[in-house]
């Protein structure tokens, strides 16, 4: 049949599977958004602002693991969809990004509206695609989204003139490729062999282990490997701490988990990785807000690495056992070949660190961002989806509210892109309309996308922003209170908008919190929200700091705690001796008496 390129591009779609694309109209674009309007099978969701767009594609791959799309035209409204694209790739988040561009004949001629996207954006993206012929369209978009969801998932882009989108040619789309081959790109993936000598050394080196710990990222998310890395964790009792793009790789509420390690990681996750003779590091990269300084990173541990994308292997910590593979069939495979192993004294030990530096903040009256996720967890019964902003209340999300499955958390880890945490939000609740989503942002981060509401508002989302305000740019201020002999420079944000009226205007619901006892029901309320935004604007103290924290390029020998911390121990939990995470702690010792039973060698746990 004869079709235009608008035409073929959105029965490509249709065949990748696609549902939702997020977008704003322009001249470019101008017959693709014609062609949407015939289109009844998928959803266009129109943003107020372009970057919003590929943050919605971004948050709706997060949170389904499906590919997302969004759409834009060319010049501005591309440029406006780099920060988007780039936090995608730092965080290796497949979405397609599809771009209008001039004319052919007009390309590189300083058109109306032309930007060179596929070059701005070659260094963010796995691949990019200028089509130039309406015959390419299909072979193009069919390898955009093989691209971007195989191996090491992130974004592609594919740039297409107005001509091409115009002209017409002979399509069927049942002739739509089924099956991708590009001869240079082979990715590893679930049907990768994993190599039997290494997984022999690595169930040897975990064997032989007095001290080892399961440091676990963002890949065993994206592999759907929570049940492996469960499996392991419990068959050889070794306890898990996670990336922040690794939350919910292991429920974590389970006694063998230890929390986030790195820069605002727990201290005793931070301890048991400087002091273990083996790191399993399973989907994590060894970043700088891990690491810190290298050289004193896990100085004594030999190394089992566990990756999906070889270029990872070996980058900043040489392995002893590499092991190259999706993180869920390396797992798997790994489970055959290592014993169960009983309870240690090594474990005794981290959970005596967790006593002795407890995440824990003031009980005294006053309003604080701990509380407040706490009180999240507790009001969704710990199922919420959440979406953060970046800042203080990013940490603070990251140390208390709890994942018990993964892709639960989202939040931009590598970037640290301020103002994606609404438009992210947008694109988790169109993805998983039966689930209710949460974004906690700061005053700071709320106001870059913040005219996101009206989407959400439009789409009768009830999604809850629960702005952390403490009338500063909290994190930067920190920052300079600690480096910069308290000179707060460009920090405040006494003078910010009325949130309130603001998610008003928008046609959302605002609240504002200034006391402890006024949050739940106020949070309450917002949860029997079910037809538009709601905005809660809880007003903290400007001087919290977010602690454990280990400086920039630092290692754990200058981990900075609260000056406070044994008086806020003592008053926080001054009812009991068993002062430190009193439920978890009670699971905890029931779990114990259950894992010393475990015979190591001939006993399955």
């Amino acid at each position: 049949m004869q079709l235009s390129g608008a035409q073929i591009l959105l029965e490509c779609l249709k065949k990748e599977g696609v549902t939702h694309i997020f977008g704003y109209p322009g001249g470019a674009v101008l017959p693709i958004y014609d062609a949407i309007f015939d289109c009844k099978e998928i959803e266009h969701v129109l943003v107020r602002h372009e970057q919003g767009a590929a943050h919605m594609a971004d948050g709706y791959a997060r949170s389904s693991g499906k590919v997302g799309v969004c759409l834009a035209t060319s010049g501005p409204g591309a440029t406006n969809l780099v920060t988007g694209i780039a936090t995608a790739y730092m965080d290796s988040i497949p979405i397609v990004a599809i771009t209008g561009q001039v004319r052919t004949s007009a390309i590189g001629k300083d058109a109306f509206q032309e930007a060179d996207i596929t070059g701005i954006t070659m260094p963010i993206t796995k691949h990019n695609f200028l089509v130039k012929r309406v015959e390419d369209l299909a072979e193009a978009i069919a390898e955009a989204f093989y691209i971007a969801r195989t191996g090491r998932p992130g974004p592609t882009l594919v740039d297409i003139p107005l001509d091409v989108s115009k002209a017409v040619t002979e399509f069927d789309p049942d002739d739509y490729p089924r099956l991708v081959s590009i001869p240079s790109y082979k990715p590893i993936g679930p049907h990768t062999r994993v190599p039997e000598m290494q997984l022999r050394k690595a169930a040897q080196l975990i064997a032989e282990a007095e001290r080892p710990v399961l440091y676990v990222g963002g890949g065993a998310v994206a592999s759907g490997a929570q049940a492996e890395v469960t499996a392991l964790a419990e068959k050889t009792n070794i306890l898990v701490t996670t990336t922040l793009m690794g939350k919910g790789a292991i429920d974590e509420t389970h006694p063998l988990c230890i929390g986030m390690l790195g820069m605002h990681g727990t201290a005793y996750a931070n301890h048991a990785v400087n002091n273990a003779d083996l790191l399993i590091a399973i989907g994590a990269r060894f970043d700088d807000r891990v690491t810190g300084n290298v050289d004193k990173f896990a100085v004594g541990a030999r190394i089992i690495h566990i990756d999906i994308d070889p270029a990872e292997i070996g980058k900043v910590k040489t392995p002893d056992v590499p092991i190259v593979g999706d993180v869920k069939t390396v797992l798997t495979e790994l489970l055959r070949h290592v014993k169960p192993r009983p309870w240690s004294a090594w474990n005794d030990t981290i959970m005596q660190w967790k006593k002795m530096f407890p995440l824990v903040y003031p009980n005294d009256g006053k309003l604080y961002a701990e509380y407040i996720i706490e009180q999240i967890n507790v009001l969704f019964d710990y199922d919420a989806i959440m979406t953060t902003d970046v800042g203080q209340h990013q940490m603070w999300a990251a140390q208390y509210f709890k994942c018990r499955r993964p892709r639960q958390w989202i939040t931009s880890g590598g970037l640290g892109t301020m103002g994606f945490g609404l438009p992210a939000a947008i694109g988790a609740q169109f993805a998983n309309p039966n689930k209710r989503v949460v974004c906690l942002s700061g005053d700071g981060s709320f106001q870059m996308c913040n005219q996101e509401l009206m989407t959400a508002t439009v789409y009768r989302l009830p999604i809850i922003t629960v702005v952390v305000n403490n009338k500063s740019l909290g994190m930067v201020r920190q920052w300079q209170e600690m480096f910069y002999d308290e000179r707060y420079s460009a920090v405040d944000l006494e003078a910010s908008p009325d949130l309130v009226k603001l998610a008003e205007a928008y046609g959302g619901v605002g609240m504002r919190v200034t006391q402890k006892e006024e949050l739940l029901p106020a949070l309450e309320k917002a949860k029997a929200v079910t037809d538009r935004p709601v905005v809660i604007d809880c007003v903290i103290p400007t001087s919290e700091n977010v602690y454990p924290m280990i400086p920039s390029g630092q290692s754990i020998e200058e981990m900075m705690l609260r000056k406070d911390l044994e008086q806020l121990k003592a008053s926080v939990h001054a009812d009991s001796e068993d002062w430190s995470f009193s439920e978890e702690d009670r699971v905890l010792s029931q779990y114990i008496e259950v894992a010393k039973t475990v015979q190591s060698d001939d006993k399955e746990s």
